[in-house]
């Protein structure tokens, strides 16, 4: 957690301190749970940040920022945990990516840039760590109600030729969260992709999991539509 100071105590649970942007700040939050407990098992990589906007009017800047918080703290916390789960042959790390991840929205292009990249990095890093009895999964829920989707910032630079679309595309997102379920049932999911036993993808009951066999078993061209029609550019 970034800051103690603001967290609300939670029964059973100790708190460390940790910005997960920060290289340092990282390396002393894990060598404290390894002072503390002696062994990681399971390490979830939950932190994100969203955004909306045209490709086109994302800069550089606020896509590396995006990207900082969304697959770089990820590759920080993994090289962290990683020594003390070899040396214990075994561990689990769950790492939360998004239906964006295998099905990009419009508007959304960063964030679905930096779930697929999530994605993409998972599964490569299963291959490499299952030789010392270490997992890696990924977790992919759709919107959630939480202040992460119904406060996505929006890139700085607005081109008027994407007003009228991206208005439609912030209006679809706001409505998608305003009836989206509460985050219990992607916890839940997270706890069964960390003890339960390894699958490479897991998605909450609901939409998530319906969009997860769409995208798998329909024609490209009726998930486009669907795609488009969700977003209100149909």
């Amino acid at each position: 957690m970034r800051s103690i100071a603001r967290a609300a105590p939670i029964s059973g649970v100790e708190l460390v301190e940790m910005d997960v942007r920060n290289d340092a700040s990282v390396q002393a939050g894990i060598q404290s749970v390894i002072d503390r407990a002696r062994r990681i098992d399971v390490l979830v990589n939950n932190a994100g940040t969203s955004m909306i906007g045209a490709v086109e009017e994302t800069s550089t800047a606020e896509a590396s920022s995006l990207f900082d918080t969304n697959v770089f703290s990820i590759l920080r916390t993994t090289q962290a945990v990683l020594p003390h789960m070899r040396a214990q042959r075994g561990g689990r790390i769950v790492n939360v990516s998004s239906v964006l991840g295998f099905l990009p929205a419009p508007y959304m292009g960063l964030y679905s840039a930096s779930k697929h990249a999530v994605e993409g990095l998972t599964e490569t890093l299963d291959h490499e760590v299952r030789q010392f009895g270490i997992r890696a999964t990924l977790v992919e829920p759709t919107f959630t109600r939480t202040n992460l989707d119904i406060n996505a910032p929006q890139a700085d630079s607005k081109i008027a030729d994407y007003d009228r679309e991206r208005a439609l595309a912030t209006s679809a997102v706001v409505n998608s969260v305003k009836g989206a379920p509460e985050p219990e049932g992607v916890a839940k999911t997270i706890v069964e992709a960390a003890l339960g036993s390894w699958r490479m993808r897991r998605t909450p009951a609901g939409e998530a999991s319906l969009l997860s066999k769409l995208r798998r078993f329909m024609p490209s061209r009726p998930v486009d539509s669907s795609l488009r029609k969700t977003f209100g550019l149909g």
